[in-house]
């Protein structure tokens, strides 16, 4: 008797008019002795028995909206960074030769886990690298002479385009709140915008009408704005819009401008959810260069403002493509929301993520037909020779000596510089995915692109 009392107190109000239990924390641990010395339960028994939430991954949330085609760019590009890496380290070599066994550091940032050999990578590129043996038996890398053009070949177009790279460092630190960002952080786009490989040490000093070096109190270095550009303060979106090249030196504001929308063939969700959309592309919203201090979070206007921030960080790029997670580093300065990946998916019509590799990427959905960009620049070109030149099918060839090696100090050559150690912060470590893999690393044949693209579509289909 004494418990059933116990247990109707509990459930009764404050007022003593109602008989039912309150769904408030107070209450509910207040009735957990009384169980407890009724059913003999702990004190979690309760929440063992309570269903827990699933949350969905990511890849499982864009499984329907697979577009095939950038998953086939995804899976080329792949493959050319792994290369651009390794031409790279060796720019960076005294005469532009390492030992091979010197390469085992960057396993990681070629994907190439043990016991798969880096010889073995390397010989899948006979028209790009070079493996050579001195006398006492030590393995050598370098480049072929078509190589070493290419690397020359990119430092004009990279100068030829500095221009325009100055131009999109100078208008993301002019998105950004407080107009400067931390250097590490802007280095994560540095192949992204075509940036050169001394940029920390040289590049950024040879602008400085447009942004300085600058050092906080605990010696994390960041790239501030010094001028405002007013010609500058205007959107990819609204130059394509009025047909303008620069600017029109006004304030920026609110804008209205609809986002070019691609959806693939087979997705027919579009039409259900065609009123919202049309009611997204209506609703005016933040330029990514105005103040943007007063929005508040998860606000349908702060949101929209945030899809145009990303629109124009993609749109800087030379493939209109980036990591995600270099995205997710520009939270704060950018005012954007803590989960970036929502939003992204969110917009399926303007971004595209892929989600294949370690790393997912988001793609500007209307800078491509089919696996193409629809507007290619010199260094896309560029890449795409590189591309060209990946891949051999035939007999491993034997191995040169190549006596002249003998006579270099061999400690001078495994020296590594200390650049390399930025070329490995920047790299994006990628992995390839379940019968790709096979493909590009342990297959006997050497690295095919088309044969990356079929291999795709079978892996695609079971």
């Amino acid at each position: 008797m004494a418990i059933q009392y116990a247990i109707r107190q509990l459930l009764l109000n404050k007022s003593g008019k109602t008989q039912r239990l309150r769904s408030n924390h107070d209450q509910m641990f207040g009735l957990l002795p009384v169980r407890r010395s009724l059913y003999q339960e702990s004190s979690f028994g309760w929440f063992q028995n309570r269903p827990m939430t699933s949350s969905r991954r990511v890849q499982d949330r864009s499984k329907n909206k697979r577009i095939h085609h950038l998953e086939i760019v995804k899976e080329k590009w792949k493959i050319s960074s792994k290369v651009l890496f390794l031409m790279e380290v060796l720019k960076k070599e005294p005469e532009m030769i390492i030992p091979v066994r010197s390469l085992d550091q960057y396993r990681k940032q070629i994907n190439l886990p043990k016991p798969h050999k880096i010889s073995d990578f390397i010989r899948k590129c006979p028209k790009l690298f070079e493996l050579y043996k001195d006398q006492r038996g030590t393995l050598w890398c370098g480049m072929t002479k078509e190589a070493e053009d290419l690397l020359e070949e990119e430092e004009r177009l990279i100068e030829e385009q500095s221009t325009k790279a100055v131009e999109f460092v100078t208008k993301i630190l002019m998105m950004s709140v407080d107009k400067r960002i931390q250097l590490d952080k802007i280095a994560h786009f540095r192949r992204d915008f075509g940036l050169p490989i001394e940029f920390r040490t040289k590049w950024v000093n040879q602008y400085p009408q447009h942004f300085r070096v600058v050092k906080s109190k605990d010696g994390v270095e960041f790239l501030e704005l010094v001028n405002w550009n007013p010609a500058w303060a205007i959107t990819e979106l609204e130059k394509k819009a009025l047909g303008l090249n620069d600017g029109i030196g006004r304030e920026p504001g609110l804008l209205s401008l609809p986002f070019p929308l691609k959806f693939p063939p087979n997705y027919k969700k579009v039409y259900r959810h065609g009123g919202k959309i049309a009611h997204f592309q209506k609703r005016s919203y933040l330029s990514p260069y105005a103040d943007a201090r007063e929005l508040k979070a998860g606000s349908l206007e702060f949101d929209k403002r945030a899809v145009a921030v990303m629109h124009e960080l993609l749109s800087f790029t030379i493939e209109k493509r980036l990591v995600t997670d270099h995205l997710t580093h520009f939270r704060r300065e950018l005012v954007m929301p803590q989960k970036l990946m929502r939003l992204l998916l969110k917009h399926f019509g303007i971004f595209y993520v892929s989600e294949r590799g370690k790393r997912f990427s988001v793609f500007l959905t209307e800078a491509y037909e089919g696996s193409e960009p629809i507007e290619k620049c010199p260094l896309v070109l560029w890449k795409e020779k590189v591309l060209s030149l990946v891949g051999y099918r035939g007999k491993k060839k034997e191995i040169p000596t190549f006596s002249d090696l003998s006579d270099m100090d061999e400690k001078d050559l495994i020296e590594v510089d200390t650049e390399n150690d930025n070329i490995c912060a920047e790299f994006e470590e990628e992995e390839t995915m379940g019968g790709l893999e096979a493909v590009s690393l342990t297959s006997n044949n050497e690295l095919e692109i088309a044969h990356v693209c079929s291999a795709y579509k079978d892996t695609d289909k079971t």
